[in-house]
């Protein structure tokens, strides 16, 4: 700092002695005359180097750094160092973000980059494709001005980006895509579209085979299951070994019966063509029925208890909710011991209604827990072929629940029980005038 005022005070300090010396022998006039004209050189060339500058800086980019002489020399050194120290910089983030770009391209996913009101930042080609968007026609565009299938405008607002979201027809018939939200930085989103047409029309010939064999099953299951039961009951059977056969075929027979039930249940809440039928459901009044099936069912070997704390209804479809229901009730029963307690409850998280059953059995291993929705998963083989459970119960639970936007959570503790909770969106809750909360 002390150097650039020494140096900047040079001149005019030089001059400044000079026009006293100038005083001292011409006189005053002529040595403020000397002074004054030297200031006013002085100025022209500071105002001369500021134009050089004031020019190269209109047009930074394409015109050269001015050379200037004294101070100005090495302020203008300076700057052409930090010009192009900031243009090496520049190249190097162009260079990184076209290799971003060529790697993003090459994605066999599509990524779209949204801000917080879901305006569209960036795209890669394969979510152009997928969605109809043009990166740079569309860019500050929201999302759903240009992708308006209802199912993702309703993904978008419920913020439950946990699990992707199935938009057939996204852009055209015969489209089918997985999209998944994943909330990044400052309010940002990474939108992830991927083509899973192949992998839906396999899905689809699944499904389609399980129905049409279960159909095909019926019948044969129903013919033999009436003969079985129609030589059961004959008088003349007398050999104990013959009426124990008869009687485990009757049996199995009726697991099978079971079994093609649940299977053609799960085709139907999987196909994506039927639609959810929704009504207003009264939980309370639903569950009190379930609760004396329930007891029924447990035939006065447990305590099972009726909780209701929340007045509030459900928007959704109450057969599809009894079935969830009560395949969760049913499953506490049969596998909870002979004098064990079952506490069925209806109560709100915030404002997320839930439904939960908990019981006393013997609990459920951490590492079994994250395979229990799997179909035909059994923690233990034996004790389900004795329960006469198909292994698809809670398959149904999980596909019910998300037909209802919601989720199927599980905790329990080996030794202590278990606790099955169906977890419902605020959006689907219908409010009542308060009543107070009933025990049973």
């Amino acid at each position: 700092m002390f150097d650039f005022w020494r140096r900047a005070l040079f001149f005019p300090f030089a001059f400044l002695t000079l026009s006293l010396l100038v005083w001292a022998t011409v006189g005053a006039l002529s040595a403020t005359l000397f002074f004054g004209v030297f200031l006013l050189i002085h100025l022209v060339l500071h105002l001369r180097q500021l134009e050089a500058l004031d020019y190269w800086l209109a047009d930074s980019d394409e015109r050269i750094v001015p050379d200037g002489p004294g101070m100005w020399e090495e302020v203008f050194t300076r700057l052409n160092r930090m010009v192009r120290q900031h243009r090496k910089e520049h190249e190097q983030r162009v260079a990184a973000l076209q290799h971003m770009e060529q790697a993003t391209s090459a994605l066999p996913e599509g990524v779209t980059i949204l801000d917080e009101a879901y305006r569209i930042e960036w795209c890669n080609p394969l979510a152009e494709q997928h969605f109809g968007l043009d990166c740079k026609r569309d860019i500050g565009q929201q999302i759903t001005y240009l992708a308006r299938q209802p199912e993702f405008v309703q993904y978008l607002a419920l913020h439950e980006f946990s699990e992707p979201l199935v938009l057939c027809g996204a852009r055209q018939d015969g489209l089918t895509l997985s999209i998944k939200l994943i909330p990044y930085g400052n309010n940002k989103l990474l939108l992830i579209s991927r083509d899973i047409t192949h992998l839906e029309r396999i899905e689809t010939m699944r499904r389609d085979f399980v129905a049409n064999v279960s159909h095909e099953l019926r019948t044969p299951l129903t013919v033999v299951n009436g003969f079985v039961e129609t030589l059961h009951d004959m008088p003349n059977l007398e050999n104990s070994m013959t009426r124990r056969a008869l009687h485990l075929m009757g049996e199995q027979t009726h697991r099978m019966e079971r079994l093609v039930d649940d299977l053609l249940t799960l085709s139907k809440l999987e196909d994506t063509l039927n639609a959810l039928q929704e009504e207003t459901v009264d939980v309370s009044r639903l569950l009190r029925t379930l609760h004396q099936e329930g007891q029924s069912l447990s035939a006065e070997k447990h305590t099972l208890r009726l909780e209701l704390t929340s007045s509030c209804i459900l928007l959704g479809n109450a057969d599809e909710l009894r079935s969830a229901f009560g395949n969760l009730i049913s499953n506490a029963i049969h596998y909870t011991p002979q004098g064990g307690e079952i506490l069925v409850s209806w109560h709100e998280q915030g404002d997320r209604p839930v439904f939960s059953v908990q019981d006393s059995g013997s609990g459920i291993a951490p590492q079994h827990i994250p395979r229990l929705t799997e179909r035909f998963y059994r923690v233990d083989r034996s004790r389900s072929r004795e329960t006469g459970g198909t292994g698809l119960g809670l398959a149904i639970v999980k596909h019910i629940a998300s037909r209802h936007q919601a989720r199927l959570e599980i905790a329990s503790v080996e030794g202590k029980g278990s606790t099955f909770s169906i977890v419902f969106p605020a959006s689907r809750r219908l409010s009542l005038p308060a009543e107070e909360a009933i025990t049973t």
